[in-house]
């Protein structure tokens, strides 16, 4: 009796498995400003209690007065997106225990049933900073056994366990953004691979319903993913990547003050090297630079450039590096709508012209990147909802509408 009791649950269990599917995604915006960059005091440490409220959030970058009435998460609904990944600063509930880590637990609990209760779903992503070093990111850097992450683990654990309560079929969690974990192929250690595989099992401990987002190493990037042996997986489980290739163009922005770097084109072949330096030129020009600045830039500039035009950057190549992940997918039985990818973008061109793409060669990037995921069923978050650095959905100035060009691009009505 007592076997046969076994054996009917055992069944049942596995039929559940065969159900089960991590909670589904389609097309979604990141919100980074809100609940990352926690603030702190004079002294350095968290403000206590910490993070942002949503005020302090919109009014971090522009006037409140530009935000028209109403909310602002059914907008994000209304703009045809169905869930958002919110990055969270995990620095205040690494810095906390007990009471003052539930007291955080609790504002985060808040954040996410608020954006829920517009009918979008929420991607937890905890999202390390270093604005405080001692709860960066670093503390996982210093292997798989170190006390850093097995404090963080703990911390997962307690948002695992935050998350169920709200309810597994409106969230889901990514424990990790962009683990600095290399070299970027299998000639490093198996930390990562580790750290990975025992968080899954954490938060397993915790709920086998509750949708994972996992990621490999070398900064969350394809080359990272593929080097990752998803011995974990289980059916309510995402695999992330982020498609910021090439980053030559993705992210257009020189390295010293007063440089200039932007221009270059979508794909390659629609300008020429030539184009691209006189443009450059005339911004320069426009913008007042001396010849002796403008000879010193077009030095570092000439060489970006003609790198850039040599790889010949188009369709071709973005469809090359999305298979990688499709094929290690596939190699593993991992259907391709279970790969995430949950973050991607470029920089559109500052008001000067010292950085970012012209808006139609963003618009084709984008618009290409996009094509590429749904070709393969692969959900996406673009890089983000609204910022004052020329990745947003918003418009950078001025009042705070959507860009109805890019949300064309992003294949929204």
């Amino acid at each position: 009796m007592i076997r046969m009791a076994w054996v009917a649950a055992w069944v049942l269990g596995m039929a559940i498995a065969a159900n089960a599917a991590p909670i589904q995604l389609r097309r979604g915006v990141g919100v980074h400003e809100w609940l990352n960059w926690s603030p702190v005091e004079d002294d350095g440490s968290y403000r206590w209690p910490p993070y942002r409220s949503e005020k302090e959030w919109r009014a971090g970058h522009r006037p409140l007065t530009d935000w028209p009435d109403g909310d602002a998460f059914a907008r994000i609904r209304s703009m045809g997106f169905d869930f958002v990944r919110l990055s969270v600063d995990p620095g205040p509930l690494l810095a906390s225990e007990g009471v003052k880590r539930q007291q955080a637990l609790d504002i985060l609990a808040a954040a996410v049933d608020r954006v829920t209760s517009t009918g979008l779903k929420v991607v937890f992503d905890l999202h390390g900073v270093t604005q405080v070093p001692a709860y960066s990111m670093e503390t996982i850097y210093d292997g798989a056994d170190s006390e850093g992450v097995a404090g963080y683990r703990e911390m997962v654990v307690a948002v695992a366990t935050m998350l169920v309560k709200i309810g597994t079929d409106k969230v889901a969690l990514e424990p990790y953004n962009e683990p600095a974990y290399y070299p970027c192929d299998s000639s490093g250690s198996d930390d990562w691979q580790r750290i990975m595989a025992d968080t899954v099992r954490d938060i397993r401990a915790v709920s086998s319903e509750l949708t994972i987002v996992a990621t490999g190493a070398c900064g969350g990037s394809i080359a990272g993913l593929v080097n990752l042996t998803p011995g974990f997986d289980d059916p309510n489980l995402y695999y992330n990547f982020h498609m910021y290739e090439p980053h030559s163009f993705t992210h257009q922005r020189p390295d010293g003050t007063g440089a200039f770097a932007s221009g270059l084109p979508w794909p390659a072949n629609s300008s020429t090297p030539e184009k691209v330096t006189e443009t450059l030129k005339a911004q320069m020009d426009a913008a007042g630079l001396s010849p002796v600045e403008q000879v010193m830039n077009m030095v570092a500039a000439r060489e970006a450039i003609a790198r850039y035009f040599e790889h010949n950057w188009g369709p071709s190549q973005l469809e090359a590096s999305i298979r990688q992940a499709v094929d290690w997918a596939e190699a593993h039985g991992i259907p391709s709508r279970r790969l995430f990818m949950g973050e991607f973008g470029a920089i559109l061109m500052s008001a000067d012209g010292r950085m970012g793409a012209f808006d139609a060669d963003r618009l084709r990037y984008l618009t290409a990147v996009r094509q590429q995921a749904e070709r393969f069923a692969i959900p996406w978050s673009v890089w983000e909802f609204s910022n004052p650095y020329g990745m947003t959905v918003i418009r950078p100035e001025g009042p705070a509408v959507p860009d109805q060009e890019m949300l064309r691009a992003l294949g929204l009505p």
